[in-house]
């Protein structure tokens, strides 16, 4: 198969994982028994991992801009887990991104190592270099509340004839105003707000329905997370995080189906930055029902998880997906992609469903 020609905008812990976990396993071998470890799906619609390249980067951090790939994402702020140091050499230069909204003023106040230091650089023409280099898929990977820097990157790939898959909770895939722009121009794209293989949303999820399925009704529901990375020290402006709050919220609220919880019985929303857990999200969630009897149930979990790797573990079934649409010949939001991997598709399923018609797009029998 022909190599799966990406960008990526953002070159933090996300971007790092993943770029990381394409050169584990091609380093494994296509015989070596663990070749599927952490995978969903080892071949994808006659992709493995290792198809995937990079052709081009953008960041707007001085540590990075300039800096070939394999040293950006091992450059501070970066402090996800190094699981492998030998990272393919792409031969990629990053480039300087638009700034816009991308960077919160409250990180300043924090130390260097741990925010990001903006290049006095000038910004690379996006569209030009997403042409020059043929890419095909732009991952964005943007801090959340960049509402304008998104938009601008979703542009770029309007102009460009590029893909894009949204893991950021900025509306794109979702909005039918930005999907049927990329629908016009036979562009598909994935969105919003990636989800981890087991992290705090999906748990959630399925908890939710286990209990519904189980005859619970469930009364009260909280989940808060906590981490030391980047994204929760640029989360603790409040102000960036309605679409964030949205997106988590409605991904737990969709399984109640028509019977959603009032707005005063469910809280979903980071809670506080710590920096000595470094990229270590640590989500506490509390659901209180009342099941045969009327008989009062209450659950609570703590779940603890690398949170970049865990989201390179969806992004990389999201990339072959966007590229098999692309080998087809599909525009638009991917409604089955878009269902199983982000928490705020442009319409909600069971992850149950939403698995099954992934497989039915994976294998051709369902379009989008």
């Amino acid at each position: 198969m022909e190599n799966i020609r990406i960008a990526i905008a953002g070159i933090g812990n996300c971007a790092s994982s993943l770029i990381q976990g394409i050169g584990y396993y091609k380093g494994l071998g296509r015989r070596h028994p663990d070749r599927s470890l952490g995978l969903m799906h080892h071949i994808l619609g006659g992709y493995r991992p290792d198809d995937i390249t990079v052709v081009a980067a953008f960041d707007i951090d001085k540590r990075k801009v300039g800096k070939s790939i394999r040293q950006a994402v091992f450059a501070k702020p970066n402090c996800t887990k190094v699981f492998n140091k030998n990272i393919p050499d792409y031969r990629v230069a990053v480039r300087m991104g638009e700034i816009l909204d991308g960077v919160s003023h409250h990180i300043k106040d924090y130390p260097e190592e741990r925010r990001f230091i903006v290049a006095d650089k000038k910004p690379s023409d996006v569209t030009k270099v997403l042409k020059q280099n043929g890419a095909e898929i732009l991952l964005n990977y943007l801090p959340v509340g960049s509402e304008k820097a998104t938009a601008f990157y979703a542009e770029a790939c309007l102009k460009s004839g590029v893909s894009l898959i949204n893991c950021v909770p900025v509306f794109i895939a979702s909005d039918k105003a930005w999907a049927k722009r990329f629908e016009d121009r036979n562009i598909p794209i994935i969105g919003d707000d990636i989800k981890s293989q087991i992290g705090a949303t999906i748990i959630h999820r399925t908890l939710t329905r286990l209990f519904i399925d189980r005859g619970v009704k469930i009364d009260n529901t909280y989940q808060l997370n906590v981490g030391g990375n980047t994204d929760f020290l640029n989360m603790l402006n409040r102000t960036r995080l309605k679409s964030k709050k949205i997106s988590k919220t409605e991904a737990v609220q969709s399984q109640f189906r028509n019977n959603p919880l009032d707005d005063e019985n469910i809280h979903i929303g980071p809670s506080d930055y710590i920096p000595w857990l470094k990229d270590n999200k640590v989500c506490f969630l509390r659901m209180e029902g009342r099941g045969f009897g009327n008989i009062p149930v209450n659950f609570e979990l703590r779940l603890s998880v690398e949170d970049s790797p865990n989201s390179a573990g969806v992004v990389i079934d999201a990339i072959r997906c966007c590229k098999i649409a692309r080998d087809r010949g599909i525009g638009g939001a991917l409604i089955s992609p878009s269902a199983y991997f982000m928490k705020h598709p442009m319409k909600q399923f069971s992850d149950e469903e939403a698995r099954d018609m992934v497989e039915e797009f994976i294998t051709g029998r369902r379009e989008r």
